[in-house]
């Protein structure tokens, strides 16, 4: 759990120290506390008290802003629970001064997207704790209020992600909402369907209307998330695209809900759990126990949390926790604590809840583990787009088994917030247990020379006065000829999310940029071998031949390299698919007009098409693609007539359950080879759904729409006539 100097600004933190000091002998003698109570409570001047109240609810009020507004949370979980409890301890002491309620859900509208559907069953959050003791409290209080001994518990590891109400009517889904205020939620629905695999139709629906067993109307209560290893690879692509990673696994779940462009949802691919139940029609219909409610969920074909735990009484509920807690670095998911459920439908309605969390469950949070060191320094790196990212250099550190040298600072005005400064010892802890981050001082430890940070007011790389928008945290270096930002381009460009150019790695874009010889992608097809730095005559060869070969790279490489705001690989694809080549896609969006008709024609959101829009308007931009063609670059993008590679042109495929002999990438790089297209979602306009074992939803939706099914057998004979002729 944090310490109070690692979340209360330097005045808190003060009047902390003195009221401890004063107030400890009053009131170990008039009130008998304990030395914890005194530390926490005191007399104070009511103008104080007020003044410090006020203080913690702008403090949690800015958390509750950063963690649901925009995704960014910059403490950690247990720093911000303490910061609620101190504040709910102090309206509790003066209930005069608690005008403002301090224990509601918050508003989880982490989308920002217009709230638009209200929950047939409030959705509540849950009652954290962080010591046994508050484990076994939690149960010796039910215990006493049920007058039960050896109750039965069901532990369940706490995913961590965004919490989500899904509706099925008749056994099939109709949206998907965030929590919101757990009254009202965002529907998400769009962008769900896009990014995971959530069926649309109950296991044992019948074709048209009810079955048997499945309720008219079922809210199913659950969380979406990003796994590890997709958190890890969408990283690794901003990493090669000179962009900073993301943060945390939950927050770029949440800001995935929140694309306006499906595509870009698509593209990263999500995971739904559920565990819990809402609204039902009819009520008979809704299990009455949590064990019965997971495996029902299950029946229906839904995702659940596996291989619950089971227990009773306190001694081996502690035990599973611990369990969980040894167990979750193994986990595939990010998961930050356990779950703690009374498993009796009966005894949960006896226990009720109160306005924010059942009295019947509790999450039990683990204590990020968490290191101190020295801050050796404030870098800053600049990315492609020009935006700065902050990061700590740290005297090395071991933590969660590595060696830690460097942590993420977030921005510039959390740096200036929490007052961190070089030659500080710091708290380091791993956010989403992957990367290392801040997340407090050790002011105690603060030397009378070390002074506060001052944020430079100029470029790094090229001493351009840097700006920062009122609604954005991001400080910008708006200079595109910046020689950080020029090379941050050019390895997107060459890397193998763009043409793929081998040998052209950082460390050589460095150099050749440094000498003035690359300014732009288009510089690169103007290399000759004198052009290399010395000594570098077998890589010169090298790069030369594959930049030479580039110059017939796919088309969506080149669009995808281009950079574009709004643009990833699946848009880059879907623009690559509407076009003939550079020139001809430029002037398509070269004013709004055109730009409209090819909206109808092209996959992608309204967002995404005014971002290609703005880009294609910029004359340096259209310049650019000028000299590309001009330099000999024809992106291969036309079907071969008569050629084998191109039998699958035009045609639609979506693949469902998994593949023996080729796993889901391979398969798609085969028909995109071949000329085929494929795509997330089954519709009308797809013309094979591929299917593997496992296969859900999308066989009974392809069967609805008509939609040709073939297995992976099936697949290779489209494909064996493009063998045959190679």
């Amino acid at each position: 759990m944090a310490t109070p100097d690692t979340v209360l600004p330097p005045r808190l933190i003060w009047a902390r120290r003195w009221f401890f000091v004063i107030g400890f002998s009053f009131l170990w003698v008039v009130e008998g506390g304990s030395v914890n109570d005194a530390a926490e409570i005191a007399v104070l001047p009511l103008a104080e008290v007020r003044e410090r109240i006020a203080a913690l609810r702008a403090e949690v009020a800015h958390h509750d802003e950063l963690y649901f507004k925009r995704a960014a949370p910059v403490i950690s979980d247990a720093a911000y629970d303490q910061l609620k409890r101190e504040l709910t301890e102090w309206e509790g002491r003066y209930p005069a001064l608690s005008t403002a309620p301090s224990d509601g859900l918050g508003v989880d509208d982490r989308t920002g997207l217009r709230p638009v559907y209200r929950h047939r069953e409030r959705m509540l959050s849950l009652d954290k704790s962080y010591s046994e003791l508050e484990l076994r409290s939690f149960d010796e209080r039910i215990r006493r209020q049920l007058g039960r001994q050896n109750l039965t518990y069901v532990v369940e590891p706490k995913y961590d992600g965004l919490a989500l109400s899904v509706t099925y009517k008749n056994g099939r889904l109709v949206r998907a909402v965030t929590r919101g205020d757990g009254e009202v939620g965002d529907d998400v629905t769009t962008n769900v369907l896009a990014s995971t695999t959530l069926p649309k139709i109950l296991r044992g629906a019948a074709p048209t209307g009810s079955a048997q067993g499945i309720p008219a109307v079922l809210e199913v209560r659950g969380e979406i998330y990003l796994e590890l290893a997709e958190f890890a690879r969408i990283n690794q692509a901003r990493r090669k695209a000179g962009e900073p990673p993301f943060s945390h696994p939950r927050n770029l779940a949440a800001g995935t809900l929140q694309q306006s462009d499906p595509s870009t949802a698509a593209a990263r691919k999500l995971k739904v759990v559920f565990y819990g139940y809402g609204g039902c029609e009819p009520l008979s219909l809704r299990p009455v126990a949590q064990q019965n409610g997971l495996r029902q969920l299950r029946a229906w074909g839904l995702p659940t949390v596996e291989n619950p735990r089971v227990v009773q009484g306190a001694d081996a509920l502690w035990a599973a926790v611990q369990a969980v807690g040894r167990e979750r670095e193994n986990y595939p998911f990010p998961t930050d604590g356990a779950v703690v459920k009374l498993d009796e439908g009966l005894l949960q309605k006896q226990m009720g809840v109160t306005h924010q969390a059942p009295r019947w469950a509790l999450a039990y949070k683990f204590t990020p583990e968490r290191a101190q060191t020295k801050l050796l320094a404030i870098t800053l790196q600049v990315g492609r787009t020009g935006v700065l990212t902050p990061v700590g250099e740290l005297q090395p550190v071991p933590l969660s088994g590595a060696t830690v040298t460097r942590a993420s600072l977030y921005n510039r005005d959390e740096i200036a917030r929490r007052d961190i400064r070089v030659g500080d010892y710091v708290y380091v802890e791993k956010a989403g247990e992957i990367i290392p981050a801040i997340s407090g001082v050790n002011r105690s430890r603060r030397t009378a020379g070390v002074l506060a940070y001052v944020f430079p007011v100029s470029c790094p790389s090229c001493q351009s006065r840097l700006q920062q928008s009122p609604e954005q945290a991001a400080v910008r270096c708006l200079n595109r000829h910046c020689p950080a930002q020029v090379r941050r381009r050019l390895e997107h460009f060459s890397s193998s999310a763009g043409v793929n150019i081998a040998g052209l790695g950082p460390a050589l874009i460095d150099q050749l940029v440094s000498t003035g010889r690359v300014k732009t992608a288009a510089d690169l097809y103007r290399l000759r071998r004198e052009d290399f730095p010395a000594g570098n005559g077998k890589t010169a060869e090298r790069v030369l031949r594959a930049i030479a070969q580039s110059k017939q790279a796919e088309l969506w490489r080149f669009i995808h390299g281009l950079g574009i705001p709004g643009v990833g690989e699946v848009g880059a694809r879907a623009l690559a698919r509407q076009s003939g080549g550079l020139v001809e896609l430029a002037r398509a969006f070269h004013d709004a007009e055109t730009a409209a008709a090819w909206g109808k024609k092209v996959d992608l959101g309204e967002a995404s098409l005014q971002a290609v829009q703005e880009y294609f308007s910029e004359p340096s931009h259209q310049a650019l693609l000028v000299d590309l063609v001009a330099l000999g670059v024809r992106p291969n993008n036309s079907p071969k007539a008569g050629g084998a590679d191109q039998l699958l042109q035009g045609k639609r495929f979506v693949l469902t359950g998994a593949l023996q002999r080729l796993t889901r990438a391979q398969a798609t790089a085969l028909i995109m080879a071949a000329g085929g297209a494929v795509e997330a979602k089954v519709s009308r306009r797809t013309n094979y759904l591929i299917v593997g074992e496992g296969g859900g939803a999308k066989l009974a939706e392809a069967a609805a729409f008509g939609v040709t099914m073939i297995d992976e057998a099936q697949l290779q004979q489209l494909l064996r006539p493009r063998a045959a002729g190679q």
